[in-house]
């Protein structure tokens, strides 16, 4: 009867191979590597996909903050130059990085071995938070572009998010490169829609006289009104929120060992792409709000986003070029979330070897992926989308402060690795970097200072509060390691090995459990049994001498009804705390199909967990397989 247990597990397996797939052999990880055609929108789609509100977020500071009206436009570009301006820094410097540091890792490697433990500890939370709030804010873009679309679908807007993050969850479960194969077309499916917006919009601004859009609402002409001063500190935090553009940068130096060999070419020539469009694309929408003036506010009054606003006075309506982009910019968004889903298990792995997360992060699933990284991730995203209701510009102060603090450390720990190694250009190099570093910090301090009450606060305590959790899984690791190693090298071997064998009643089980007991030859052997009376304790005894004549049984009565506590207590009492002994406590246990387990005692499980902390203690289980024919 034993092949149906095998034939059940066969068919779980089946089931599991149908929703993420076949295991792969470790031995097949090469032929998954990633071509840089499936890498960019692999690693690409988060920082591709933030034009589609970086805009948004600094209209929505200038209008419904500083309330400055029709000013607002007139910063759009001026803003954009100064992004793209930081972003070609950035991009430089992860450049350097990803040739340093072939074997992945990011800010977080770059701090371990230039700045040292806590620096890359911050790194590396702030990475792990900042993949988190990723997921958070694409998908929830996402749905907000298709809600721009059909406004009805609003009130579902959390459980959307939630959905399409299971949706990503399972993807990426099945691998990287599925999951990079299944991506591709959405992005390059936006990269071509946004291309034609720009290029058909200024067409019909500059040749055209295309006007700005018509606002005639009350919340619009209400935006349009304002005429309060920009001052510095809202032109900040308007800056700061079009920064979050820069977002995802640091992915493909995070997943180098992801592409195709040679794998630093191959990492840096695509992150140099994602540059190009990237800048090229945030700079052309902002010169077309410019001239087009959409509006957004911060309460969601105005339901359509600024990149639907422009498509639809762009296209002359909402016709199907306005539907393609909208799908377009559904699908980035969402598949987005997929950068966070390459670089977060990954970059938790890594930590994980470190001893500074669990060891449970750094294992790979049946499909050659970071399963539990994968899972970890698609919760965490899900509790914060819930928490945060969805609306992306109530998660984006989250945002910035964890992608500028990495930032930040990432080229100060170039900048000290260019100073000490002096390699050939290392002046220049240096000197950009550090310019670099310098510039992402200001912009990390200005997000926490502008935008503190806005949110920003939030990773300003999660970020150190995660460092100390880091901090606090090291030391039990350390701890256990030096345990272990002590003990190999100077604990006395045991002379004396005493055998207790449980027994619930004199039965098949407990035969085989004795003659196992017996065949280990140990010092003492006995049996011992619970029981609820002195009657029952005597009549036990009585069967069992005439049963097992040589082999001792002691039924002491439990008064209080609680087996697992007296079980302890009478092995502490026989074991007689001896320090150079070694107990085996042998447990018969039936073993039934799944369906019906549940109908026996499982007070096996719990006797079994207890001894497992009792020092010097070996537990031993002998299963009495029953099969389902003979449970009728």
């Amino acid at each position: 009867m034993a092949p149906k247990n095998i034939d059940r597990r066969t068919a779980l397996a089946r089931w599991k191979g149908r929703l993420i797939g076949d295991p792969i052999a470790s031995e097949h990880d090469a032929h998954n590597r990633l071509k840089k055609r499936v890498a960019l929108p692999v690693f690409a789609s988060d920082a591709i996909s933030s034009t589609a509100y970086a805009t948004e977020e600094i209209l929505i500071v200038f209008l419904t903050m500083a309330v400055i009206g029709t000013a607002a436009f007139d910063n759009l570009v001026p803003i954009a130059i100064m992004v793209v301006i930081l972003l070609a820094i950035v991009v430089n410097s992860y450049r350097q990085t990803i040739h340093a540091y072939p074997h992945g890792g990011g800010s977080y490697i770059v701090a371990k071995d230039n700045l040292g433990k806590y620096p890359s500890l911050v790194s590396g939370a702030s990475m792990l938070v900042d993949y988190i709030l990723t997921v958070a804010v694409s998908v929830a873009g996402g749905v907000a572009a298709i809600i721009s679309a059909f406004n009805g679908l609003a009130p579902y807007r959390v459980w959307l998010c939630v959905g399409f993050i299971a949706l990503i969850t399972l993807a990426n479960l099945r691998g990287l490169r599925e999951s990079g194969a299944l991506f591709a077309p959405p992005t390059y499916l936006y990269i071509l829609s946004l291309a034609a917006l720009i290029l058909v919009g200024l067409y019909r601004v500059y040749f055209q006289d295309l006007g700005p859009i018509a606002h005639t609402g009350p919340v619009e002409q209400e935006l349009l009104e304002g005429q309060k001063a920009l001052t510095l500190f809202y032109f900040l935090k308007a800056f700061s929120s079009g920064a979050v553009a820069l977002t995802g940068i640091e992915a493909v130096a995070d997943g180098v060992p992801a592409f195709e060999k040679p794998e630093p070419r191959n990492a840096a020539q695509t992150l140099i792409m994602m540059a190009v469009i990237l800048g090229v694309s945030f700079f052309g929408l902002s010169v077309l709000a410019q001239h087009l003036e959409p509006l957004k506010d911060h309460e969601g009054q105005i339901k359509d986003t600024v990149l639907a606003q422009m498509a639809e006075q762009v296209y002359g309506g909402r016709n199907l070029f306005f539907f393609i982009t909208q799908f377009a910019t559904f699908g980035i968004l969402i598949l987005a979330a997929n950068t966070a889903y390459a670089d977060f298990p990954r970059l938790s792995s890594v930590i994980a070897k470190d001893s500074y997360l669990p060891r449970q992060f750094a294992n790979r699933g049946d499909r050659l992926v970071f399963s539990n990284g994968i899972i970890f991730l698609g919760i965490a995203a899900s509790v914060l989308v819930a928490a945060f209701g969805g609306i992306v510009n109530a998660l984006i102060p989250l945002y910035a402060v964890g992608v500028f603090t990495g930032f930040t450390i990432s080229q100060t720990g170039m900048f000290v690795r260019l100073v000490r190694r002096k390699e050939k250009s290392w002046p220049l190099k240096a000197f950009f970097t550090g310019v670099g570093a310098l510039t992402t910090f200001a912009v990390a301090m200005a997000v926490v200072i502008v935008k503190f009450t806005d949110g920003a606060w939030i990773p300003a305590v999660v970020i150190p509060s995660m460092i100390f959790m880091f901090t606090g899984v090291n030391r039990h690791y350390v701890r256990v390691k030096k345990f272990l190693a002590v003990a190999e090298q100077s604990t006395p071997a045991f002379r004396t090995h005493f055998v207790v064998v449980l027994v619930g009643s004199i039965n098949a089980g407990v035969v085989q459990a004795i003659k196992y007991a017996q065949s280990l030859r140990p010092d003492r052997l006995i049996a011992l049994s619970i029981v609820g009376s002195s009657a029952e304790s005597e009549e036990l005894i009585a069967e069992w001498n005439k049963r097992f004549p040589g082999v001792d049984l002691e039924a002491p009565v439990d008064d209080y009804r609680n087996l697992t506590d007296k079980v302890l207590e009478e092995v502490e009492r026989l074991d007689g705390m001896q320090p150079d002994d070694i107990v085996t406590v042998v447990i018969p246990e039936f073993v039934t199909s799944l369906r019906s387990q549940w109908l026996h005692n499982q007070s096996a499980l719990a006797i079994k967990a207890r001894l497992l902390f009792r020092p010097n203690t070996v537990v031993t289980s002998i299963p009495i397989v029953i099969p389902d024919g003979a449970e009728v």
